[in-house]
């Protein structure tokens, strides 16, 4: 069976990576799901954002967790975890959601992640999209132990099959290609990230559940061509 495709950071190849934008082109792509990372601003809104700074992505001299949301939109467009929720609800995509450590805040990502997915937690059911958190924070893992919701326990070192705590597996591609077995104890195996056509056909022939990929519509043509 082939993996789902989940877009990283939306449709990112091709788009600014974590944008709206990127997000719709990868339902357009053919993705099955959507991958983003969370942080939150220095008024508690979580916002679909990698780096603790700004300066990468959108060249300005602002860190995530010390500014506020309107500080933020002011000059660049970022997009709030629940405005992503929206459009996967409405397009019955599955969601894979990062939390990312360390950050001033600690086990505050958590906590409001798992507050607005309670929020949506009807509509959620309703769809039958998945929702899955993942973190490569094994503190974040234990905390996540008792919610409801899918966790998946980040690497990239294979020693983290000892100390997995998540509910999936989420090894990175380049782990993968060197184990002979990728399956634990059944659980689910997330692969990031399956960019080039030996890595999608790598996950493919490895049994992976969900891959990763910034390219969706390159990912759909390779798995679909054999």
């Amino acid at each position: 069976m082939a993996p789902l495709i989940y877009a990283h950071r939306g449709a990112s190849f091709d788009f600014p990576e974590m944008s709206l934008v990127a997000y719709q082109a990868a339902i357009d792509q053919g993705a099955d799901g959507f991958e983003c990372d969370l942080r939150l601003t220095k008024d508690g809104v979580l916002v679909c954002w990698h780096d603790a700074n700004m300066k990468r992505i959108a060249n300005r001299n602002f860190n995530i967790a010390d500014s506020t949301y309107a500080e933020i939109r002011e000059t660049y467009p970022i997009v709030r975890l629940a405005e992503l929720i929206d459009l996967a609800l409405m397009h019955r995509k599955g969601l894979a959601l990062e939390t990312k450590h360390p950050v001033p805040t600690r086990g505050a990502v958590e906590r409001e992640l798992l507050r607005i997915l309670e929020n949506y937690r009807s509509q959620i059911v309703e769809s039958g999209i998945d929702v899955a958190i993942m973190s490569f924070s094994w503190l974040a893992m234990v905390r996540l132990r008792q919610s409801p919701w899918n966790t998946v326990y980040l690497a990239s070192h294979r020693w983290f099959y000892i100390f997995n705590v998540g509910r999936a597996i989420g090894p990175s591609v380049a782990i993968i290609s060197k184990l002979h077995k990728i399956k634990f104890e059944s659980k689910k195996v997330f692969v990031w990230t399956a960019n080039t056509e030996s890595e999608i056909l790598l996950c493919k022939s490895k049994g992976v559940d969900v891959m990763m990929t910034d390219r969706p519509a390159f990912a759909r043509a390779i798995l679909e061509s054999v």
